[in-house]
């Protein structure tokens, strides 16, 4: 089979067509016919570049393909051969005081396909059963793999974590980005009103697809203004950051209203900031950090698609001999939605 090989770390042209061998799947396992998988800054660039993770070398990155079932390990009879899956990343440990009380998100062991093991960059991907689930037809497999990449981990911070209701209202920050993106999405699907955050026109374009009631342009407008105009004084209910950005820090955390939350799952933008701890308990907010799922928000994800999200945003789409190239657009900065890879196509 093909498949885009990095051999050492590095730049984008470390990822290398090569011919392999197809892997045989173990007990518990299946083999998937790759149909799409997404690019990620952190699970595949941050890799690739040898700053996240620890793959043994050579490695195949790729954490959420989607695809065919084709092969099922010995004693493995479900999902059958012919099934239309998607793959998560979480390979959760099952052991730790956090996945014995259910919360599988909270895992202090966990590993992830396309970091620990093989992953989609490939024409088949061996992968445990565990992580696999069947996907509604009505979607093809770029947009799958765009929305269970992203969408079940924010239903996990929004719902779960910050306890989002109807007629609250959501500030997400870096609301053009793929976690962004699906955080608006979930917070139209609750019922919130949604305020989109983003530095360019194109972002802000893809907050308003995505379902964004108000945009803010953060190179021109103040944010903590803006939301105070928008929510008649009081400020947010809930803020969604996975920037960190330390230039837009003190409006962030001066937007939260009296009793508000921040929830965060990454820190793009840089991550250092300063906190005022007389905001943080004269407001009494609450500040939460996050970044799994358990399968109960995986199918909630899908239960909101089914009833009508707005479409994932895609950027493009390559085919697998092209996956430098893909890196490259998806780290430019330009990439307006996620950049696909499709090993089936030529």
């Amino acid at each position: 089979m093909r498949a885009a090989v990095i051999r050492e770390f590095g730049g984008p042209e470390v990822l290398r067509l090569e011919e392999i061998d197809v892997p045989k799947p173990e007990p518990g396992e299946v083999l998937v016919e790759v149909g799409a998988v997404t690019v990620n800054q952190t699970l595949d660039i941050g890799v690739r570049e040898g700053r996240r993770g620890s793959p043994q070398l050579p490695h195949i990155l790729g954490v959420d393909p989607v695809g065919i079932v084709v092969e099922a390990g010995h004693g493995t009879t479900a999902p059958s051969v012919g099934t239309r899956v998607g793959v998560t990343a979480s390979i959760w440990c099952g052991v730790c005081r956090h996945c014995l009380a259910g919360r599988t998100d909270d895992c202090a062991a966990v590993r992830h396909i396309g970091v620990h093991r093989s992953g989609g960059y490939a024409e088949f991907v061996c992968v445990p059963v565990s992580n696999v689930h069947l996907v509604p037809d009505q979607f093809d497999d770029a947009e799958t793999a765009v929305m269970l990449r992203h969408v079940p981990t924010a239903v996990n911070l929004l719902e779960v974590r910050a306890g989002l209701q109807a007629g609250e209202t959501l500030v997400v920050m870096g609301a053009g980005g793929g976690l962004g993106a699906a955080g608006v999405q979930v917070g139209r699907a609750v019922g919130a009103e949604v305020i989109a955050v983003a530095g360019s026109t194109n972002r802000l374009e893809v907050a308003r697809q995505a379902g964004a009631d108000h945009v803010i342009d953060r190179r021109v407008e103040d944010i903590a203004a803006r939301v105070k105009e928008i929510t008649g004084g009081e400020g947010a209910g809930v803020v969604f950051d996975n920037t960190g950005n330390p230039e837009t820090w003190d409006q962030v955390m001066a937007s939260i209203g009296r009793g508000g939350r921040f929830v965060t799952a990454g820190a793009h933008g840089g991550g250092r900031v300063e906190l005022d701890l007389n905001l943080l308990y004269r407001s009494r907010l609450r500040l939460l950090g996050g970044g799994g799922h358990t399968d109960a928000d995986v199918r909630r994800a899908l239960v909101l698609a089914v009833e009508g999200f707005t479409p994932a945003i895609i950027d493009s789409i390559y085919p697998l001999a092209e996956a430098a190239e893909a890196h490259r657009r998806a780290s430019s900065g330009e990439a307006v939605g996620k950049v696909v890879i499709a090993p089936r196509l030529s």
